[in-house]
């Protein structure tokens, strides 16, 4: 085995990642927790597990780029009522807003290029 790659593995599973509350641009979104894999801030960019609560909704968002995800386990909705299942690997244009929930708990993973710009529920619908 190359000592170089193992240097540079990072591996987590979805049943003991490092979970930590999630908190968008400073507002902690309740009953959502993430496992930070490469995301950095300053760029915008990298990817990232995350965990909805049951009945926890993610704080109404606007992508500044792309956003992907793969959904893992459960079921989330979007706030427009569009319901993304087990195996469905999803791919949100720049400028798109949304905010999801799960009614029963769902884990994601997700791709961000871009960043995020949080909104005001009333701005999801401009």
């Amino acid at each position: 085995m190359s000592e170089k790659l193992a240097s540079k593995r990072h591996v987590f599973n979805i049943k003991d990642a490092p979970w930590r509350v999630y908190t968008l641009q400073g507002k902690p979104q309740k009953d959502c927790h993430w496992a930070n894999l490469s995301y950095d801030d300053k760029s915008g960019e990298g990817c990232f597990l995350f965990r909805f609560g049951a009945g926890a909704h993610s704080i109404p968002h606007e992508h500044l780029g792309f956003e992907e995800f793969y959904v893992l386990e459960g079921e989330i909705e979007d706030n427009d009522g569009y319901v993304y299942h087990p195996g469905d690997f999803v791919s949100l244009d720049p400028g798109s807003r949304h905010s999801s929930h799960s009614d029963d708990g769902a884990i994601v993973a997700v791709f961000v290029r871009g960043g995020f710009r949080t909104l005001e529920w009333a701005k999801l619908d401009d």
